[in-house]
């Protein structure tokens, strides 16, 4: 006798039930507002990052007002956390202002300072005694003004100084000819060589570094580079520092073209001094 089983039905797994209408908050505008916020806040307090502070500020309060409006309309439950976003947001905008005025006024003054200091080592012309040239007979006034007056665009010859308004005084003295040693290195053969004695005098009240002095020379017409040359006699140039009261010389030679009637020297104390330029009679 057979029994009849009825098949048994595999049970169906429990599904809790959801709320009809109900939605995940939507934060995200919140919290990005607050870590933008607190970034531009913090990069607000260094002055050179106000651009910085400016962009992510104005970003932190975009996104903090826009997440205050989602959680009016009830799609975020982060009001407080938007709200405290957009705050830092209006404030690294106003650090980035700040910031701005601030590193636009050191600019300016490191600006002004160095636009001053040149202006202060500017060279004003100061004949040698009698005016004009040492030896050439010139009369006064033909080259740089007497006494020291401004007038750096004058041209300086021979025993003339340029004076700097921070009390430093170059002279250059007239080229003499030179015979150089046959191992002297500068020199080309069947070019003439000379000599020419520059005296820095430091009448300031610092005292002052000849190792940065440069001398070069162009001769003839046509300026061509006059070689400096160096052998057992000549070449050292200036080395040490020159004490307030003090003055220091040394003698340069310099290779020209046997035809050239003339050298023009240039003498730079300097990076913050103006160079000098001397034109000699050969």
């Amino acid at each position: 006798m057979s029994q009849y089983t009825q098949p048994q039905h595999p049970q169906q797994p429990y599904a809790p039930a959801q709320t009809p209408g109900t939605r995940p908050a939507r934060n995200g505008l919140g919290t990005a507002a607050l870590v933008l916020g607190i970034i531009g806040t913090v990069s607000g307090l260094i002055p050179f990052f106000f651009w910085l502070a400016g962009i992510l500020g104005l970003i932190a309060l975009i996104l903090g007002l826009a997440g205050r409006g989602r959680a009016k309309r009830g799609e975020a439950t982060n009001k407080g956390v938007t709200t405290f976003g957009a705050v830092l947001g209006l404030v690294s905008l106003i650090l980035s202002v700040v910031g701005a005025v601030l590193t636009f006024k050191a600019v300016d003054d490191v600006v002004t300072d160095i636009n001053k200091a040149v202006e202060e080592s500017s060279a004003s012309a100061k004949p040698a005694a009698g005016g004009g040239a040492a030896g050439d007979g010139a009369k006064a006034g033909d080259g740089a003004k007497a006494g020291g007056t401004e007038g750096k665009d004058d041209t300086l010859r021979q025993g003339d100084s340029a004076a700097y308004d921070d009390g430093l005084e170059i002279t250059v003295n007239a080229p003499a000819p030179y015979t150089a040693d046959e191992s002297a290195i500068g020199h080309t053969k069947g070019n003439s060589a000379y000599t020419v004695s520059v005296v820095i005098e430091n009448k300031g009240k610092e005292k002052f570094d000849a190792a940065l002095v440069s001398v070069d020379a162009r001769a003839g017409e046509d300026g061509v580079n006059a070689e400096q040359i160096f052998d057992g006699k000549v070449g050292e140039g200036f080395s040490g520092t020159v004490l307030p009261g003090k003055k220091i010389t040394a003698k340069y030679a310099f290779d020209a073209p046997a035809d050239a009637k003339n050298l023009t020297v240039e003498v730079g104390p300097g990076f913050e001094w103006d160079a000098s330029q001397w034109e000699l009679k050969l």
